[in-house]
């Protein structure tokens, strides 16, 4: 019986290419990442990865080590083939930090897909979506150039887009934004307009009703679902939710209100690939559309996610995003390809991901029987 015998905890800062700017002044421009490898008594190694970016989620990457450190002796000599029984087991022995359990358990998935010597989009699911529609998100600028850079990414093939707003507080910005945009890529494509929860109920149904004739969808303007709510009735547009589904709980509360048309199902949110996977079930059987992604993160992240998409029904998918093209350094870009606004996994065991221990550099901590 296979069991775990050591650990290592790498920080690594992923720098974006380009400055991230989002709602209330919220900014991604270097965010530190977590990543572990799980190592087994007979050979194998399990790669995870959380990124929580700031401002998002109740976590930050400083409190990881922490968390895991306190988790370490369960890990250790554990079995980790079958990662939702252990998992179970952490979550009783420190309820919530789900972020921190996120890294964990892709790498137990990641050791679990290898041991049976297949690609983990089969434990998940199967081989249902090869090609993956991506997603470009737009950071928030002026009209003009978010207009340029929906040019570019139409181009390379994109034919969705997430159209970052709020970062100057205006909501008669945003609707120059959210038509600059539209006007650029043409009828067709996706756009959404995204304010990462910062507007007021007052702005966000503003802006709605300013561009509700055209073929727009909307993000999160607001803090909490009734606001977004309302102005999904007030503006007659449909809506996405991202911040405020985290669990099984509060994505059946966005389907009840009737303000949830798409659902972003974020691993570091909810806390890794197994209550993933049941969140991605439970909108399948909705009939909600999926985003499904991570926060942040380099290619253990995404490919993890691109894993589960993978192995979702193509009905159910929205988009997806591969993050690691954002930032810099890539762990593994070989870990899946980009084509033409379409994304595919390797098929290599496992999550197919071999990290470059250049990019890596020295442990933060080591764990060991």
């Amino acid at each position: 019986m296979s069991s775990i015998t050591a650990m290592t905890i790498w920080k690594v800062d992923l720098t974006s290419h380009v400055p991230y700017y989002m709602g209330g002044g919220k900014t991604c421009d270097s965010v530190p990442s977590i990543i572990i490898r799980l190592d087994t008594d007979d050979g194998l190694s399990g790669w995870g990865e959380v990124c929580p970016i700031p401002h998002y989620l109740p976590a930050y990457a400083d409190g990881v080590l922490p968390a895991i450190t306190e988790l370490a002796p369960s890990l250790l000599g554990a079995n980790p083939v079958g990662p939702e029984r252990l998992i179970a087991k952490l979550d009783r022995q420190l309820i919530g930090h789900p972020y921190a359990k996120s890294a964990i358990d892709i790498a137990l998935w990641d050791i679990t897909a290898k041991s049976a010597g297949m690609p983990l989009y089969q434990l998940l699911g199967g081989l249902q979506t090869e090609r993956l529609p991506l997603y470009l998100s737009i950071t928030c600028s002026a009209p003009k150039t978010m207009a340029n850079m929906a040019r570019e990414y139409y181009a390379a093939g994109i034919r969705q887009f997430q159209v970052k707003l709020g970062a100057d507080n205006n909501w008669r910005h945003d609707v120059d934004r959210l038509i600059a945009v539209r006007e650029a890529v043409g009828e067709g494509p996706l756009v959404y307009g995204d304010w990462n929860c910062c507007a007021s109920q007052l702005d966000a149904t503003r802006a709605a009703r300013a561009v509700s004739h055209l073929d727009i969808m909307i993000e999160q303007p607001c803090e909490t679902m009734e606001s977004c709510d309302a102005v999904r009735q007030a503006s007659g547009l449909t809506m996405k939710l991202d911040e405020n589904v985290h669990d099984i709980h509060s994505l059946l509360k966005g389907y009840h209100l009737g303000c949830m048309d798409a659902a972003a199902i974020k691993l570091s949110k909810f806390g890794g690939l197994s209550p993933a996977r049941r969140a991605r079930d439970l909108c399948a059987s909705l009939g909600i559309k999926m985003v499904i992604e991570d926060t942040w993160g380099s290619d253990i992240a995404t490919t993890a996610a691109l894993h589960l998409a993978t192995a979702t029904a193509e009905k159910d998918i929205l988009n997806v995003c591969n993050l690691a093209d954002y930032v810099s350094p890539r762990l593994d870009p070989e870990s899946y390809t980009v084509k033409e606004g379409v994304v595919s996994v390797n098929s290599r065991p496992g999550l197919g991901v071999s990290p470059d221990p250049k990019a890596l550099g020295q442990p933060l901590a080591e764990f060991s029987l």
